[in-house]
């Protein structure tokens, strides 16, 4: 019985990334053809009817990008009702030499200084406190909405079906793609980002994460959530959960695009995935009790989680089996085995090719169904996101497990370091 399911575990992880794409395909089909409350005519509000919004900007070390996305957020969003307050999260290059001068131009934004770095989820748990506004845009320093967003943002929560709507996340896309490894980030996002979420929503009636650079909150949800947990990696996945747990929905809108500037080197990617990765895993962790403590009323969470629990094995198998077979490889040609050498090779690349014909399909359904079919060009670049974004995902799961165990136990730290800017504003 054991070894049974010991083999049917191994297939599984064998065939994960194949299993795992026809199930987002399908999932995406269920979205667009029988889930029926994404909006996809959207209504102008007047100015009388909107409600009063803080765009809040945590900040930290931002100077090159932080003037250009706040004077977008001033000049180019079709809304009226709303400030843009930014918690300088302890800075210290001209952050706030930039923000004092803005200041003096724009009445409706207004700073909080933080004299100690203490992490994102800290700076906007402390913002919560001086935010006049009812809904509460979370949006980074390299990160722009489309100027229409605000207004369809609250569509949502204006809705009949909206009272009960904790937070929208919009649909994200890539402002700088000079460089082939922010184009294939282009293919990427509406791969596993679009496609994922789309398929959660359509099957499963809700997300797994919302995207922290660019997400409307409602803001009594997330004084009722808890607030942001200021010890975990990825705030925006660990108080998806929270909510969720406290009966709120989650809404992804496809419709509703932001533009986020991507890391641009193989190093700047490789930290940020690593911070996903842990904090993907913390919320694994802490949520794993609670969901299975009750599987029937927590259907979803269910399924999000044994998903999860699937992709951390499997990165855990491929990178143990990639090992093994870099090591039988070097046997065969220490050895000069050259027929099992061959041999060994046809049999990976058979699996492998199995494995990119899943992922194409992937991408393809993903960039027609993405933009209206705007993206398609970007298949070009998807062997690039095939052959290295995979790896790098795997590796962090592995390399941040224990950490991320760590902080479950009480010694994590939402302290941030800002990524590397590309100054570049896309409208």
């Amino acid at each position: 019985m054991f070894q049974t399911i010991i083999k049917i575990i191994f297939i599984i992880l064998s065939l994960y990334p194949i299993i795992g794409a026809m199930c987002w395909i399908i999932g995406a089909l269920c979205y667009k053809f029988l889930y029926k409350h994404e909006i996809k005519e959207f209504q102008k509000l007047e100015e009388k009817e909107e409600p009063f919004i803080t765009i809040m900007v945590p900040a930290h070390n931002e100077e090159v990008m932080i003037e250009q996305t706040l004077q977008y957020l001033m000049d180019e969003l079709n809304y009226v009702n709303y400030e843009v307050l930014v918690i300088d999260d302890g800075s210290t290059d001209e952050t706030p030499e930039i923000l004092a001068r803005l200041m003096k131009r724009y009445e409706n934004l207004r700073v909080v200084r933080i004299e100690k770095n203490k992490g994102k989820a800290h700076a906007f748990n402390i913002g919560l406190a001086f935010a006049k506004g009812e809904f509460i845009l979370s949006n980074d320093a390299d990160t722009v909405p489309e100027p229409d967003a605000l207004w369809k943002y609250m569509n949502y929560f204006l809705s009949e079906e909206g009272q009960n709507i904790a937070a929208v996340t919009a649909n994200m896309d890539v402002q700088n793609r000079s460089k082939l490894i922010e184009k294939s980030q282009t293919v990427e996002f509406s791969s596993i980002v679009g496609i994922i979420k789309r398929g959660q929503m359509g099957v499963l009636g809700t997300m797994y994460a919302y995207s922290g650079a660019n997400t409307m909150y409602r803001k009594a949800a997330v004084i009722d959530a808890g607030l942001f947990r200021q010890d975990r990696a990825t705030e925006d996945i660990s108080i998806c959960w929270d909510q969720q747990f406290g009966g709120w929905r989650s809404i992804f809108a496809p419709e509703i695009m932001f533009y986020m500037n991507v890391p641009s080197s193989l190093k700047m990617l490789y930290r940020q995935r690593k911070r996903w990765a842990k904090g993907g895993i913390e919320v694994w962790l802490t949520n794993f009790k609670k969901t299975l403590s009750h599987p029937i009323k927590n259907i979803s969470q269910v399924v999000m989680l044994i998903d999860q629990t699937f992709s951390i094995l499997w990165s855990f198998f491929y990178v143990f089996t990639m090992g093994l077979f870099l090591l039988t490889m070097t046997y065969f040609i220490a050895s000069q085995n050259y027929e099992q050498f061959l041999y060994l090779c046809e049999v990976v690349f058979i699996y492998k090719t199995f494995q990119m014909i899943a992922g194409l399909g992937q991408l393809l359904a993903a960039l027609i169904m993405d933009n209206q079919g705007n993206k398609l060009k970007y298949l070009y670049f998807a062997p690039f996101y095939l052959l290295w974004f995979w790896q790098i995902n795997a590796v962090t799961i592995v390399v941040t497990f224990i950490p991320a165990v760590k902080t479950i136990l009480g010694f994590g730290s939402g302290v941030w370091k800002s990524p590397e800017r590309v100054k570049m504003i896309k409208k």
